[in-house]
């Protein structure tokens, strides 16, 4: 096909680019976007590492055409936060150094926010089956549930902090 222009809504920002209809959504983000926080891991859908939500639903970017993204709400790890100010679940996952090598660790934050987004207080249960799709070679899986709690356990803090007053 030939590349056209679109809009994406990226972080709440609108983009233009150019593209085949096609393309990978992470190629577009990577490349054009140059948002790099997703990774390319397999291209097959079976790693997790290129994870970002639609429209609050955590996808493989890899497998997705950004044709399909079109008047949708693409959120990925760079719009949770930054290194300055990190996202609630970004400083879990520092604390519980839930990152060794760091490879799938975007995908693993987005693949969690995704779940946290749906549902503020999930169970072990909730968190392994939410988590299920994404790998982690390095062995981490259990800082990334202890992650999630922390990052439960903060929003619940930071909740009761805003609802107390002056």
């Amino acid at each position: 096909m030939k590349a056209r222009l679109s809009t994406l809504n990226v972080n709440g920002a609108d983009h233009r680019v150019t593209a085949d209809p096609s393309t990978p959504l992470l190629y577009v983000l990577r490349n054009d976007l140059r948002l790099n926080g997703a990774k390319y891991g397999c291209g097959l859908g079976q790693c997790g590492s290129c994870t970002v939500q639609v429209d609050g639903a955590a996808v493989f970017s890899c497998l997705i055409p950004v044709a399909a993204v079109q008047g949708r709400r693409v959120r990925t790890v760079e719009g949770l936060g930054t290194a300055a100010k990190p996202g609630i679940l970004q400083q879990a996952f520092a604390i519980e150094q839930a990152a060794q090598c760091g490879y799938c660790t975007a995908g693993m934050i987005m693949r969690a926010q995704a779940l946290l987004d749906q549902t503020p207080a999930p169970t072990d249960a909730m968190i392994r089956a939410q988590m299920q799709p994404n790998l982690c070679r390095c062995g981490t899986q259990l800082r990334v549930l202890r992650a999630v709690h922390r990052a439960v356990e903060m929003l619940r803090r930071q909740s009761a902090h805003a609802h107390s007053g002056p």
